[in-house]
C-alpha cells in the first residue's frame, strides 16, 4: 500500500525564540498527531495541549480537525494580560495627564 505523504510545518514562539518544524505526514492526519510526530512537545515541555490554542494559518482550530498539505500548525501562549484591560487603563492614563478629553475620551484639544 502506497500511502499519500503531505508537508506540514509545526510552530511555537516565545518572545526570544521560535520553532518552525517541517515534517511529513500522511493525509488525513490530525492536527495532535501532527503535533506528536514533530518533536516540538520535547523542545518545549511548558506546551499543554489541554491548554495551549491551536490553529492553522492564524484560525484557531480543534485538535481533531485534519491537516492538508502546506498547512501551519500554530501552537498558541496563553496572554498574559487582557487587551481590553490595557487599553481601558491607558485610556484612562490619557484622560489624568489631558491628553485625553474626560467626558468623551476623544482627544483633548
Amino acid at each position: 500500500m502506497n500511502e499519500q505523504l503531505i508537508t506540514v510545518e509545526v510552530a511555537y514562539a516565545l518572545p526570544t525564540r521560535q520553532s518552525l518544524l517541517e515534517i511529513h505526514v500522511a493525509a488525513g492526519t490530525d492536527i495532535k498527531t501532527c503535533i506528536e510526530q514533530s518533536g516540538i512537545l520535547e523542545q518545549y515541555p511548558e506546551i499543554d495541549l489541554k491548554k495551549n490554542k491551536v490553529g492553522i494559518w492564524s484560525r484557531t482550530c480543534k485538535l481533531t480537525d485534519t491537516v492538508k498539505h502546506k498547512d501551519r500548525i500554530e501552537i498558541y501562549r496563553p496572554l498574559i494580560a487582557d487587551p481590553k484591560e490595557i487599553r481601558r487603563r491607558r485610556a484612562e492614563k490619557a484622560k489624568e495627564e489631558g491628553r485625553a478629553n474626560k467626558i468623551t475620551g476623544g482627544r483633548a484639544k
